[in-house]
């Protein structure tokens, strides 16, 4: 029995790592080639730079473009992340708390949402947001994207607020507690973590969506990273290591987010799949 566990646990790393090498050598890879010069790259694929140029990254982080795009990027994403978070919370705490007629109706288009994909709803929303005047305007981008973050966001919430106990609310209602206050001062204290993790996801969502902003900014201005690194890409299509290099920064802001918010991700994924 215990060779047998110790197999089955050197197996289960074997697989970890494997998994690990996957997306590290990839990223590791990346890295360094963002030091050599094209040539060298050319040359040399995959040896360590024999001169290691510096000036790649630098000269990247020194491009007010660049900073403009990581501040664009990220006040979309927060502004998106709010609009999402408060709209579903309000709803999923109606769907999950209230019985009334039509109400799984109701659930289910919000689970219908979810099969629906983006690109069919590229002309008419485009010439919606023409009409509302939202092209080149940082709402025409958050606004969407708040709206195809509802479903998967209020089933989320939904199933977390069905587990809190009816006993809460009904004790909170005996001393006086309304229905409003009892939403915003007990019922989302207690779903921090299915909060934080929905927040987490509208912010990697946001952060990584290419189509809706090359669909209404025109204005480079207003470019994200990702249609950034589009556009850098075709500026510098024949000097590989400089587009390796732009690439390699314009990921590190998301892994950031990603290793701090780690964490809360897979707390709230946790405590929704255990609480009650």
């Amino acid at each position: 029995m215990n060779a047998r566990r110790t197999v089955r646990g050197l197996s289960l790393h074997a697989v970890v790592w494997l998994i690990s090498a996957f997306v590290a050598v990839p990223l590791l890879y990346a890295v360094i080639s963002g030091f050599k010069s094209t040539a060298e790259l050319t040359n040399n694929p995959f040896g360590l730079p024999e001169h290691w140029k510096i000036g790649n990254y630098t000269g990247i982080l020194g491009d007010g473009m660049f900073w403009r795009q990581i501040a664009n990027s990220a006040g979309i994403a927060i502004g998106t992340t709010i609009c999402t978070v408060v709209a579903s919370a309000m709803a999923a705490f109606v769907l999950a708390r209230y019985a009334f007629r039509g109400r799984e109706l109701f659930y289910t288009l919000f689970t219908i949402g979810l099969m629906f994909p983006f690109a069919v709803a590229v002309l008419p929303l485009f010439l919606m947001l023409r009409t509302f005047g939202l092209l080149d305007n940082p709402l025409g981008v958050i606004l969407p994207q708040a709206a195809f973050g509802l479903p998967m966001t209020i089933v989320i919430l939904r199933g977390f607020f069905r587990t809190i106990p009816a006993e809460i609310e009904e004790a909170a209602t005996m001393d006086g507690c309304g229905k409003f206050r009892f939403f915003w001062q007990i019922l989302l204290p207690m779903a921090r973590p299915a909060l934080g993790t929905v927040s987490v996801l509208a912010v990697v969502a946001s952060w990584n969506n290419f189509f809706l902003p090359l669909l209404v900014f025109n204005d480079p201005k207003w470019q994200t990273v990702p249609v950034g690194v589009q556009q850098f890409q075709g500026q510098y299509s024949t000097d590989f290591a400089l587009v390796l290099a732009y690439i390699v920064l314009a990921m590190v802001p998301a892994l950031a987010f990603y290793a701090v918010a780690e964490r809360q991700l897979i707390g709230g994924l946790t405590a929704g799949a255990t609480k009650g």
